[in-house]
C-alpha cells in the first residue's frame, strides 16, 4: 500500500467480476462482447475455483481457464487472476483435516462455506505454495494477464484469528522472537494481576474461551500476531507470483471498515490496495445508529470515502456494489444512479480502476441474492447501464494522483486494545475516528488517512483520533512536526497506555502531556440519560459516551464543561508549540461541535475550505478536477468560479447524481436548490 502520490498520471478504467464457470460455454463469447460494449476493460477470474482447477489431486484442469481468458483477451479485456485458497476443496480438508480453523471454544469450521483454513497450518502452506506456484508458471507467459488478487478477503467471516494448536505453537514462537525471556514477556504484560505469570513460553496459550474477560495485554498481543500471521501467509503467496513474471501487478481485496486484520502491514507486499466497497451494506451492519432512507438506497459518503482513503493511493475497488445484496439485513435497490455516483466516488479518492460484482447473478449456491451488472437470464440489470455510462464519461480522463495538506492519524493497535478495554459499549475506535473524518470531509476538505509513523512534514494540518497506545517515539514525531510549523489536533483517551496495553505511569496523555501542555485530571463514559455538555469558544454543545477534564498547565482553555460532576472544568485545549500549535479535544464530540473544532485547526493551519456542504453532499479534488457528488435525496446548486468548465453534469446536482468541475474544491459553493412549500 502506498502512503502517498505516486506522481504518474493514469486513465481510470472500469471492469467486472466473472464466473464462467458457472455459466455455459456457449455463453462466454457473447458475455465478453457485451463487456467490451459497456466500456468494461478489465476482469477478474478465479478467486475460488480451486475445486474446478484441481478436481482430485494433482488432476489438474487448467483449460476451462484458459479459454475463458483467451475469449476475454480476443474482447480487448484485460485479466486479473486470483489465487484460489480462499477455498481449499472438499479432498484437501478430508486430507488435512487440521488444516480447518478453531473457534476460541474450540469448535471446528467445518467445511461447507469458505475461509474456513488456517493461516498457520503448515500442510496450508505447503498446499498453497504448490498450487499457487503451479498456477503462477501455466499463465506466466500470458499476453492477456496483467496481475493477479491474492486469495479473497483475507479475514472475512471473523477468520484472521484462530485458536487451534498450529496457531497456538506459531503464537509460543512470534512470543519468543518478540520478547526474548518469559521474564520480560511477564514485565511487558503485568502477569502478577490474578496470578498470570508464565514460567516458560510454552505455557502462553491463545486467549480461549475463559470464564471472563481476558488479560488485555495478551489480547493486543494475540491480534498482533494473527494479523502478522495473515502479512506471513500473504507474502508468501506474493514472492511465488512475482518470481513467475515481475511484470505483473500483486494485489488483494480488503474489506470495508474491517477491524482485525492490519492492511498497512498486508499491504506492504503488495503493488497497490485494492478494497470491496457495497455501501448499503456498510451503513446496516458496521456503523452505529439507523441509516436514513437516503443511505439505505446510496450508503454514507463518509464511511465510504474513509475506506477509499485508507488504502492508499493509488488504490482499485475490486468489487463494486451493482444492485440488491445478499448479505445485510435488509437489500434494498441502490437509488437509480448510486452505482454510477459509487464510481466517481472512487475516482475522484484516487481509484485508478473500479470492478463490479459482478457480472451475472448466480444460480446457485449462498449468493444467488446477489445482483450483478445482469440478470440470471442474462438480460441487462440496472447497474449494466449506469457502468456503461461510466465508462464513456471516464474514457480519456487522464488523472495524477491526490495531493493533500490534511492527514487523519489512523492504527489498528489502537482499534484492537481499546476493543479489549471500551469502558463503554458504544466506545468504537472506528467510530471515533469517523467523526472527525466526517467533519473534514463535510468541509470539502480531501484527507489522506495514514500510519502514525508516516511522514508528516507535508501535511498542514493533522488530526489524531485516539492515540491510545503512546510512546516517546510518537511523542518525539509529533512535538517536532509541530514545532516545524504543523497543526495538530489529538482526542480523548491518547496517551493512555503503553504499547504493551499497560497504563502509563503518568497521566494522559502520557508522553504527550508536554507537547499538548495539559493532563487529564479525570475521565468517565457516560450514558445518553446523563447531562453531557460544554461550551466551546462562548457555544455551548452536547457531547456523547466520554468526557475527560483536564489540568491545564500550559496551554490555554477553549472549551469547558457545563454540566454533571465535571461542571466548570477545563474539556477543551490548545497551545502554540514553535511555529505550530496543538489542540487536545477531550470529550468525544456531535457533528456540531466536531465542525467547530476542525474548522478552527483548519483556519489556523491556513487549510482552504468550504462552508458547510449540504447532508449527503461531498467534494473531492484529483488532478485539478472537483467531483461534485450528491448522496442526498435533493438536488443541490453549485456556484463555480466563472473560468470553472463542467466536463461532467452542470451547476445543478439532481440526487444521487454527479457533476465535475475544473476548479479547485473549496472554491465552489453548494446549496439546496429552492423548493415548493
Amino acid at each position: 500500500m502506498s502512503d502517498g502520490p505516486t506522481g504518474g498520471a493514469t486513465v481510470p478504467r472500469t471492469g467486472v467480476c466473472y464466473f464462467p464457470e458457472h455459466w455455459p460455454r456457449d455463453r462466454w463469447e457473447t458475455d465478453a462482447r457485451q463487456m467490451a460494449a459497456a466500456g468494461l476493460e478489465v476482469v477478474r477470474l478465479a478467486e475460488f475455483s480451486w475445486g474446478r482447477l484441481e478436481p482430485e489431486r494433482d488432476a489438474f484442469d487448467f483449460e476451462w481457464l484458459d479459454t475463458a481468458v483467451s475469449v476475454l483477451g480476443a474482447a480487448g479485456l484485460d485479466v486479473v487472476l486470483c489465487t484460489p485458497t480462499a477455498t481449499p476443496p472438499k479432498w484437501l480438508v478430508d486430507e488435512h483435516p487440521g488444516i480447518l480453523q478453531e473457534e476460541a471454544d474450540g469448535t471446528t469450521r467445518a467445511f461447507g462455506s469458505r475461509r474456513h483454513y488456517c493461516f498457520n497450518a503448515p500442510a496450508y502452506r505447503e498446499e498453497t505454495e504448490r498450487i499457487v506456484g503451479r498456477l503462477a508458471a501455466h499463465y506466466a507467459d500470458d499476453p492477456h494477464v496483467v496481475g493477479w488478487q491474492t486469495d479473497n478477503e483475507y479475514g472475512c467471516h471473523g477468520t484472521v484469528r484462530c485458536y487451534c494448536d498450529d496457531c497456538a505453537d506459531a503464537f509460543r514462537g512470534w512470543l519468543r522472537e518478540r520478547y526474548g525471556t518469559i521474564e520480560r514477556l511477564n514485565e511487558a504484560w503485568g502477569t502478577t494481576f490474578w496470578s498470570q505469570q508464565h514460567a516458560d513460553f510454552r505455557e502462553v496459550d491463545p486467549p480461549r474461551h475463559t470464564v471472563t474477560d481476558h488479560h488485555p495485554s495478551r489480547l493486543l498481543d494475540y491480534a498482533r500476531f494473527a494479523s502478522a500471521s495473515v502479512a506471513e501467509y500473504n507474502r508468501l503467496q506474493t514472492d511465488l507470483l512475482r518470481a513467475a513474471n515481475d511484470e505483473w501487478f500483486v494485489t488483494h481485496n480488503f474489506m470495508g471498515h474491517f477491524p482485525s486484520l492490519d492492511a498497512h502491514e498486508v499491504g506492504s507486499a503488495l503493488d497497490f490496495a485494492a478494497w470491496d466497497s457495497y455501501p448499503t451494506g456498510f451503513v446496516q451492519d458496521r456503523r452505529q445508529g439507523e441509516p436514513t432512507p437516503a443511505e439505505l438506497r446510496a450508503g454514507d459518503p463518509d464511511q465510504v470515502a474513509l475506506n477509499h482513503d485508507l488504502y492508499g493511493n493509488p488504490f482499485w475497488v475490486m468489487e463494486q456494489q451493482p444492485g440488491d445484496v445478499n448479505w445485510p439485513p435488509h437489500g434494498p435497490q441502490p437509488a437509480d444512479g448510486a452505482v454510477r455516483l459509487w464510481t466517481h466516488q472512487a475516482v475522484a479518492h484516487g481509484g485508478d480502476a473500479v470492478l463490479y460484482f459482478r457480472w451475472r447473478r448466480c444460480r446457485e449456491g449462498q449468493e444467488q441474492y446477489h445482483a450483478g451488472l445482469r440478470r440470471r437470464d442474462g438480460s441487462a440489470d440496472r447497474g449494466y447501464g449506469e457502468a456503461r455510462r461510466v465508462g464513456e464519461e471516464l474514457a480519456g480522463l487522464e488523472l495524477a494522483s491526490p495531493e493533500r495538506s490534511v492527514a487523519l492519524l489512523f492504527d489498528y493497535e489502537n482499534g484492537w486494545a481499546l476493543d479489549a478495554q471500551p469502558r463503554a459499549p458504544e466506545f468504537d475506535y472506528w467510530s471515533h475516528v469517523g467523526t472527525y473524518y466526517g467533519a473534514l470531509r463535510a468541509r470539502g476538505v480531501d484527507v489522506d488517512v495514514v500510519r502514525p509513523d508516516t511522514s508528516l512534514s507535508s501535511y498542514d494540518a493533522v488530526v489524531a483520533p485516539t492515540l491510545y497506545l503512546t510512546d516517546d517515539a510518537l511523542a518525539t514525531r509529533l512535538t517536532s512536526y509541530v514545532r516545524d510549523g504543523g497543526h495538530l489536533l489529538a482526542t480523548i483517551r491518547s496517551g493512555v497506555k503503553d504499547r504493551h496495553s499497560k497504563l502509563h505511569a503518568e497521566l494522559p496523555p502520557g508522553p504527550l502531556s508536554d507537547l499538548v501542555g495539559a493532563t487529564v485530571e479525570r475521565h468517565e463514559s457516560l450514558p445518553e440519560t446523563l447531562d453531557t455538555r460544554v461550551t466551546y469558544r462562548g457555544t455551548e454543545y452536547v457531547y456523547r459516551t466520554l468526557g475527560e477534564w483536564l489540568t491545564a498547565d500550559q496551554a490555554t482553555v477553549r472549551g469547558r464543561h457545563a454540566s454533571g460532576v465535571a461542571d466548570g472544568e477545563p474539556a477543551i485545549v490548545e497551545r502554540a508549540v514553535g511555529a505550530g500549535s496543538v489542540t487536545y479535544c477531550g470529550v468525544w464530540p456531535r457533528e456540531d461541535l466536531a465542525d467547530a473544532v476542525t474548522t478552527a485547526l483548519l483556519e489556523r493551519a491556513s487549510v482552504a475550505h468550504t462552508d458547510p456542504l449540504p447532508t449527503g453532499v461531498r467534494l473531492a479534488e484529483r488532478d485539478g478536477h472537483a467531483w461534485v457528488l450528491n448522496f442526498g435525496p435533493n438536488p443541490v446548486r453549485v456556484d463555480a468560479p466563472a473560468d470553472a468548465e463542467w466536463t461532467i453534469g452542470g451547476a445543478t446536482v439532481d440526487p444521487f447524481d454527479v457533476s465535475v468541475a475544473t476548479a479547485p474544491a473549496p472554491s465552489l459553493r453548494v446549496e439546496p436548490t429552492a423548493t415548493d412549500d
